[in-house]
C-alpha cells in the first residue's frame, strides 16, 4: 500500500524517491553511492537517514542510509515501502566468521542467522531470513564480470557489536562465544547488524531484497594465522558491484516487463 504523506524518520514522500533503492548503512556514504548514479540529487537528511536520488538506466533510483543495527534499518525498509519501493540492495560491510577469507572479499548474503531482536516482532524465530534469489543472482553475475572476488552464503545479524568483540565482558560471556563457535561450525562466512532484518521485512512485504557486503577485517583469520590486523578501507569495488547488480536488475525488469516477486 503506497501513501502520499511525507514519513516521519526518513523525510521522503513518494515523489522523491525511486523504486529501486540502494541501502548503506553509513550516511557518509550514501553521496559516494550517488556518484554512480545519472544526475543524483540530495532529497532529504533526519536523523542517521540520509536519501539521495538520481536514475540508471532512465529509472529513478535512490540511495537511503539506514544507520546501524536492525531497528533503524527495518524503520528505512518500512518507509520506502509505504512510499512505492519495491527492489532493494544492501550496501554494506561486515567482519569475518569464516577464517579463509580474505579483507577486502565482497560476500552476497544469502540468508541471515536472526541473532537479533527486531525481527522477533514481525515474525516466530523459525521463519528463515533469506534474500531474493534473482537479486543475489544478479549481484553474484555482476560481481563476477566486474573481476571482483566475491562469496554467496550465510551471515549472522546481531544487535550487539561489543558483544561480538569482547564477550569476555558480558555476564552471558559462555553463551555468546558459544554460539559464534556454531556459526563458526556451520559454515556462515561474515558478522554484521542489518541483513536479517531487510530480508524478513522485505519477505513479509513482498517486495525484494539482496545485500552485498564488504569484508573489512577478519579477526578469525589473524587468530588462526598470528597475524597483526588487517583491513580493508577501500570500498570502490563494493558500490561498483552493487550499482552495477541495480542496473542488471533494472534490464531484466525492463525486458520482463514485470516485476517477479513471490
Amino acid at each position: 500500500m503506497k501513501i502520499s504523506e511525507k514519513m516521519h524518520h526518513i523525510q521522503c514522500e513518494e515523489s522523491d524517491i525511486g523504486k529501486y533503492v540502494l541501502l548503506p548503512g553509513d550516511p557518509g556514504r550514501v553521496s559516494e553511492i550517488a556518484k554512480g548514479l545519472n544526475n543524483a540529487k540530495l532529497v532529504a537528511s533526519n536523523r542517521e537517514y540520509v536519501t539521495y536520488t538520481g536514475t540508471l538506466e532512465g529509472v529513478k533510483v535512490s540511495v537511503t542510509s539506514t544507520g546501524i543495527g536492525g531497528p533503524s534499518a527495518a524503520i528505512a525498509m518500512e518507509e520506502l515501502i509505504k512510499l512505492g519501493a519495491h527492489t532493494f540492495i544492501r550496501v554494506g560491510t561486515c567482519g569475518g566468521i569464516d577464517s579463509s577469507l580474505e579483507p577486502g572479499s565482497l560476500i552476497i548474503a544469502t540468508g541471515a542467522i536472526r541473532k537479533e531482536g527486531t525481527t522477533t516482532e514481525y515474525i516466530p524465530l523459525e521463519f528463515p531470513a533469506v534474500g531474493n534469489f534473482e537479486l543475489l543472482n544478479t549481484l553474484n553475475s555482476a560481481a563476477h564480470k566486474l573481476n571482483h572476488k566475491s562469496y554467496l552464503g550465510i551471515v549472522e545479524s546481531k544487535d550487539s557489536y561489543y558483544g561480538q568483540h569482547e564477550p569476555d565482558l558480558m555476564p552471558n560471556a559462555a553463551i555468546l562465544k558459544q554460539k559464534w563457535e556454531a556459526w563458526k561450525a556451520g559454515g556462515a562466512l561474515a558478522s554484521e547488524m542489518e541483513t536479517a532484518a531487510l530480508y524478513i521485512i522485505s519477505t513479509i512485504r513482498r517486495v525484494r531484497c539482496g545485500s552485498i557486503l564488504l569484508l573489512i577485517r577478519n579477526r578469525e583469520k589473524e587468530n588462526r594465522e598470528n597475524t597483526p590486523p588487517i583491513t580493508c578501507d577501500n570500498n570502490a569495488h563494493l558500490l561498483e558491484t552493487a550499482i552495477a547488480g541495480m542496473r542488471e536488475i533494472i534490464r531484466i525488469d525492463k525486458k520482463c516487463q514485470q516485476i517477479r516477486i513471490p
